[in-house]
């Protein structure tokens, strides 16, 4: 008989198992859509050339074109369908993957020769910190949709809560007394004292910090595209808090050029005394890094 930790291990192991064999199927379906619409997509390209060809629209392509479109705009809804289940798939399996490795990590489950980020390397924590920004959904909202909040520069409802497992940047008291902001992922949080308990991600079951809701920003839990929610993004000079590039702080910054598209990064500009103009030169930071400062700009 196993703890019951390790049994709600190994339910949502073949949960995972299930909802993988789901997204199997959805994808074997998109792709079958996607041919069945194929013939029709030729027909209409097909009788555009015969109308150039004859150089006129008689009735006849009007009404064959008009049929042809409404099928396309058909098929294109139907895959389009898909492609949303396919989505709501892989955000439940990530769901369950992290809700996984945070029961893992309550159960204790690393043994002392494999502690858990204690003795990452650092360029291994870098790699997982572009992955993670690299890997983080992009909002695709049905025309008419608004974006939700925590989506690009939209910051979160004022009575949400963030979930154990989930990234935020957190102010917290350095070892020389100044307060700076970093990145940590959430450990739990009490209603009754309206406070975080948070990991320094960089010192995971190390540092562990109590802190204020204000003290913590969520980080955004989708990409904004810029095509299609440009007001979803900071704009160009917005002062912002990012992650300076191989590291885990946060610095203030302003925005140098918003996204273009939607797997672009910001360009931003770090504060910095050592240059003329007191800013870095541009440098890119991710979207899932770069979240609003709440402090006044600096004369």
């Amino acid at each position: 008989m196993g703890t019951p930790d390790t049994m709600a291990l190994v339910s949502a192991d073949s949960r995972i198992a299930e909802l993988l064999t789901e997204l199997h199927q959805l994808i074997k379906q998109t792709q079958e859509e996607r041919s069945r619409s194929e013939h029709n997509l030729v027909n209409i390209q097909k009788t555009h050339e015969r109308m150039q060809t004859e150089n006129k629209i008689s009735p006849y392509y009007r009404t064959k074109l008009r049929g042809l479109y409404t099928t396309a705009k058909a098929d294109a809804e139907a895959e389009c369908n898909i492609l949303r289940k396919a989505l709501d798939k892989i955000a439940e399996i990530k769901s369950l993957l992290e809700e996984r490795r945070i029961a893992a990590k309550i159960a204790g489950l690393y043994n002392d020769s494999e502690p858990p980020r204690k003795t990452m390397r650092r360029g291994v924590l870098m790699t997982l910190l572009q992955q993670s920004a690299m890997t983080l959904p992009l909002w695709i909202g049905k025309p008419g949709d608004k974006p939700p909040p925590l989506c690009g520069a939209i910051p979160a409802s004022g009575d949400y809560v963030a979930k154990p497992g989930d990234k935020v940047a957190a102010r917290v008291k350095a070892v020389d007394g100044d307060e700076q902001w970093i990145l940590a992922e959430v450990v739990s949080y009490s209603h009754a004292t309206n406070k975080y308990e948070v990991d320094d991600i960089d010192e995971e079951g190390k540092e562990r910090h109590t802190l204020s809701r204000r003290r913590i920003i969520p980080l955004p839990q989708w990409k904004a595209n810029p095509e299609t929610d440009p007001e979803a993004l900071f704009q160009k000079e917005q002062l912002v808090l990012a992650l300076y590039p191989q590291t885990t702080c946060f610095y203030r910054a302003l925005i140098h050029t918003p996204p273009q598209r939607p797997q672009d990064d910001y360009s931003v500009l770090f504060e910095d005394t050592s240059y003329a103009d007191g800013y870095s030169p541009p440098l890119n930071v991710a979207q899932r890094y770069v979240v609003a400062c709440k402090e006044p700009k600096k004369k």
